[in-house]
């Protein structure tokens, strides 16, 4: 079934790319997606560059957005309502281990990503296995976030991310 998904997801990717990234033909890239995917709420939006691995094993839920250059890899992502994914975006549930004198042969280990409903993850970030948005938070541009936050409303950034305020909304 991996594989299958991945396939579709070429498919659907090649197959759209000349589609302009208008709202109409955004959802209908979205609809294409979520029909692979565990779970997939309505309103989802996916640029024409957007990169979408393994939907096999992601869930989004409703008015989800992902911008140009995003990339979605691997299982266990929760993506929940109203979330903005900024351009350049990558999002990767999976780390290599050691093996044999490199990173390169060992074994995949996987941890779920949660993204919770209303953050907005700015542009450049890298939201790497492990990790927990918070709801309503912001990720500023270029950081990576490698770690489970907890406190919702507020502003993470930098590299490693980490708290920088409590948002007034």
């Amino acid at each position: 079934m991996h594989k299958i998904s991945i396939i579709y997801s070429w498919l659907v990717r090649i197959s759209t790319r000349i589609l302009p990234d208008i709202p109409i033909f955004m959802r209908f890239r979205g609809f294409l997606y979520s029909l692979m995917m565990n779970r997939c709420g309505n309103n989802f939006q996916v640029c024409s560059t957007a990169y979408l691995n393994s939907l096999n094993g992601l869930k989004v839920g409703d008015n989800v957005y992902l911008a140009h250059n995003s990339i979605i890899l691997g299982k266990q992502i929760v993506i929940e309502d109203e979330v903005l994914i900024g351009p350049n975006t990558v999002v990767v549930s999976g780390n290599h281990t050691y093996l044999n004198h490199s990173f390169r042969f060992g074994k995949s280990v996987v941890k779920p990503i949660l993204i919770k409903r209303g953050a907005w993850i700015g542009a450049n970030c890298t939201i790497i296995a492990g990790s927990i948005i918070p709801e309503a938070s912001i990720v500023g541009a270029g950081s990576v976030v490698s770690k489970k936050f907890e406190n919702s409303h507020c502003l993470y950034a930098g590299n490693p991310a980490k708290f920088i305020k409590q948002l007034d909304i």
